[in-house]
């Protein structure tokens, strides 16, 4: 959930470290510093509470400069916010170190090290493991050698950095669990959590694989497995641009990624449907081979991941006939499962380096499945990687901690998916033309939906001054309003609950009064009607309602009914389509609140700890 940059290079690379944390601030933190060897090999550190700019301002105060250093957003885990408890962290002025992760044997570390002398300044995980790395070079080894006994030391996730001043010009960086990759520069070497960090001085990158540990110097780079045994990583060329984080004239990269859902889904659809068919292909060079061994599908994923899976479960169990399951990826790992014959374990995440999701794969390898899918939008991820099958639903850069784009890409991706297998099951070639136009049409009627933009931002306004709301679904849109409610009170911190509309006789109709409004998405579908007299209820005990509906639906504003007009799309895409205004609503209503929309607090955007 942190973030990391470092960089070994013949000029001063402060202000690379500064600009590299500032690129990843959108994955939430709470405090930032760096360190850096200076020109005679001292180290010197500046850390600040709050944000990156904090630091800057504090580092053109007091400048720290020089040309190996290391840098760090820190999401606090071990220990409350606090400049003592932000990284880097030093033991005894010789050796600085980063860390991403959670180090699961901390205490007992710890213990031995207060016995050996060792003085502790913060309540972090972090500290012990500096502390050994300082202990091994005190032995007589050198950095790379103490770096790789120390993490044979370690229990739980991480990515390090490590320079120090016995050796300067040299960083060791470490990945187990955690996200970590290195940037290749003319006479220069970076490491960073996620390129994004160093899109502007590289775009060649080598992706460190599960147990590598890199030896990195300005001229040299030498890479290690976990079984200590020297091995080369390919080099690859990023596709991204150095402004692809950029919010291109918009208030805020959320209000860009809303707007970008056309684009972002239609290039998911690019190349992937031929002749009113999807291609087979598009979900691996194993694809065939796998999904005719499926009968079932087990989906897994987190939050807003975890929402497509539950829309999918509609469309795959109506669709193509196959039974469905959907959990949280953290709730799948502590259970025992069941698993039927030809069951395709699927993944879904937008970084790919979610730590649930990443180890309830791991765990899924040990079980009888017929064959692993990831559905993601990092090509280099862990998740792809560690996949038997993957679709990439290019959704480009999501920088806002509130996903959007890359929510209704997964959707998109899901969809494609279910065609594929409902093919295999004997779907009509025309009903899956039929099916495959809907796709097409996306983008243009989410341009037409991003129309109603203002109309929107009115109703935002009635919640100004609210504190609660609920939210009512049903059938596919169920999971659209547990979004819409995830959205609200990420980014206002609106309390926000989704429920089934059918379900509010059965306890939540004691919330409802005129302090509680009810928001509520209603396409033209066969529980329309159904769902109107839910509606009714909320307004026999004065609740204030507001309706999406679908602008053939029979439904008009009157007191204490707020309506708001959609275009009329078909009931199979409405979940993609109804999610927009959605998002619209929760931007606003969190703009009118002065809330920061891209950085909620206590949030991050990839979270890789448990």
């Amino acid at each position: 959930m942190c973030g990391i940059v470092g960089a070994v290079a013949q000029r001063d690379v402060s202000p690379i470290l500064i600009e590299g944390l500032r690129r990843l601030e959108y994955r939430g933190y709470d405090s930032a510093g760096l360190a850096v060897l200076n020109e005679s090999a001292k180290l010197e550190r500046a850390r600040v509470l709050g944000k990156v700019n904090n630091l800057a301002a504090s580092l053109e105060e007091n400048p720290i400069q020089g040309g190996c250093g290391i840098a760090h957003t820190r999401w606090a885990t071990h220990g409350k916010p606090s400049v003592k408890n932000a990284h880097p962290h030093i033991c005894r002025e010789q050796v600085a170190l980063v860390h991403n992760g959670i180090i699961e044997n901390h205490e007992a570390l710890r213990a031995v090290q207060s016995q050996n002398g060792y003085e502790f300044e913060s309540e972090t995980d972090t500290e012990v493991v500096v502390n050994q790395v300082h202990s091994h070079l005190s032995e007589g080894m050198d950095l790379l050698a103490a770096v790789q006994a120390t993490v044979s030391q370690l229990k739980g996730a991480y990515a390090l950095g490590v320079i120090s001043e016995k050796e300067p010009g040299r960083m060791i960086a470490a990945r187990h669990g955690g996200p970590l990759l290195i940037g290749v520069g003319l006479g220069e070497y970076f490491i960073a959590s996620d390129k994004f960090a160093l899109l502007p001085v590289t775009q060649q990158f080598i992706i460190l694989e599960e147990g590598d540990i890199a030896d990195i110097r300005r001229d040299s780079v030498k890479i290690y497995n976990s079984a200590g045994e020297q091995v080369e990583r390919v080099v690859t060329t990023s596709e991204l641009s150095a402004d692809a984080a950029d919010k291109s004239g918009y208030k805020h990269y959320m209000l860009k990624e809303i707007y970008t859902q056309p684009l972002a889904i239609a290039e998911t659809l690019e190349g992937r449907l031929l002749d009113g068919q999807v291609i087979e292909a598009a979900f691996g060079m194993s694809a065939e081979e796998i999904l005719n061994q499926t009968n079932a599908v087990h989906i897994v994923a987190c939050g807003t991941s975890y929402h497509a899976g539950l829309v999918a479960r509609y469309w795959l169990e109506e669709i193509a006939n196959i039974q469905c399951t959907v959990e949280v990826a953290s709730e799948y790992r502590y259970r025992k499962s069941v698993v039927p014959t030809g069951t395709l374990f699927t993944t879904i995440s937008q970084s790919g380096e979610t730590a649930d999701t990443l180890a309830a794969l791991q765990l899924a390898r040990t079980k009888d499945y017929c064959g692993s899918l990831a559905i993601c939008n990092a090509p280099e991820s862990s998740l792809t990687r560690e996949s038997d099958l993957v679709f990439l639903t290019r959704a480009g850069a999501e920088i806002g901690v509130a996903s959007t784009k890359a929510f209704t890409t997964q959707l998109t991706a899901l969809f494609m998916l279910v065609l594929l297998l409902a093919r295999k099951r004997g779907l009509a070639k025309e009903r899956e033309k039929e099916l495959t136009a809907l796709l097409e049409s996306l983008p243009g009627l989410i341009n037409q939906i991003l129309e109603l933009d203002s109309n929107i931002k009115e109703l935002a306004e009635h919640f100004n001054d609210k504190h609660h709301t609920l939210y009512l679904g049903r059938g596919t849109m169920l999971p659209v309003a547990m979004e819409g409610a995830l959205k609200l009170k990420e980014i206002s911190y609106i309390h926000a609950e989704a429920y089934p509309a059918g379900e509010l006789k059965h306890g939540p109709l004691a919330l409802v009064d005129d302090d509680m409004p009810v928001i509520a998405v209603a396409p033209n579908n066969e529980l329309l009607e159904k769902l109107k007299s839910n509606l009714h209820e909320v307004r026999a005990r004065g609740g204030e309602l507001y309706v999406f509906v679908d602008s053939d639906a029979e439904m008009e504003e009157s007191e204490g009914v707020n309506v708001l007009k959609m275009i009329s799309v078909d009931e199979l895409i409405a979940p993609i389509v109804y999610t927009v205004p959605l998002q619209l609503f929760s931007y606003h209503v969190a703009v009118l609140k002065g809330a920061d929309v891209d950085q909620p607090r206590n949030l991050a955007k990839s979270v890789t700890v448990e």
